[in-house]
């Protein structure tokens, strides 16, 4: 399970369960456990203003310079 946080104030956004290795480039919507950012269209941001990703449907296109993360991914 990851944590993802924002890179510019550090808050957290969401946890989110990670299965395989590789770099997050989008997160699935089933596998979001908790969501604490805000929804401005098909926009996602942080409380801070921060875009953190694009809604695309079925998954987040996340923004590789907007977020940090912590954790251990899932390897299945």
């Amino acid at each position: 399970m990851l944590t993802i946080k924002c890179a510019k104030c550090k808050r957290k956004l969401f946890k989110y369960l990670k299965i395989g290795k590789g770099r997050l480039l989008h997160c699935w919507k089933q596998r979001i456990k908790n969501d604490f950012t805000t929804h401005d269209g098909d926009r996602i941001k942080c409380k801070c203003g921060q875009i953190i990703g694009i809604d695309q449907g079925k998954w987040i296109k996340m923004r590789q310079k907007a977020f940090i993360y912590t954790g251990k991914k899932e390897n299945k």
